[in-house]
């Protein structure tokens, strides 16, 4: 499956040239451009596994460097400084590579689906230790 049948060639091109200078990528706005944030969990899941070049069911640092050329041949190699902060945005569990997210049934990375929202949630639970129960809180965290 080519990109293009996903994802209009013409977005395509002109996110891959909003960012054709060194050091500009932005994957929240390259993800935007491109329509992704419009497209079905399913659609986003294939989009992952495009780009997941050894379909190892991980996108790793090396095919990082590449994911604008994934999108398309024109596209330029990330810098190391653009991919790490790639990586860091998607890496959730601190292993080197971006998975299929296991607590999302429907796979999406989380780099992919995030709102811009200045506040997030966090839900924690703790097991109390001398009762059963579970206790829930959320923390609004500050960007």
């Amino acid at each position: 499956m080519a990109m293009t049948d996903l994802l209009n060639a013409e977005d395509i091109k002109k996110a891959v040239g909003a960012f054709s200078a060194a050091e500009s990528f932005n994957y929240k706005k390259f993800f935007e451009m491109v329509g992704l944030k419009k497209k079905s969990p399913e659609d986003v899941r294939k989009v992952f596994h495009i780009l997941d070049k050894d379909q190892s069911g991980f996108i790793e640092e090396e095919e990082l460097k590449f994911v604008l050329k994934g999108f398309t041949p024109e596209g330029r190699d990330l810098s190391d400084k653009e991919t790490k902060a790639l990586l860091a945005a998607g890496d959730k569990d601190g292993d080197g590579k971006i998975g299929a997210d296991v607590s999302n049934p429907l796979h999406i990375p989380p780099m992919w689906s995030e709102d811009d929202e200045s506040e997030k949630k966090l839900q924690v639970k703790a097991s109390l230790p001398h009762n059963t129960s579970n206790l829930s809180f959320q923390i609004g965290l500050k960007k």
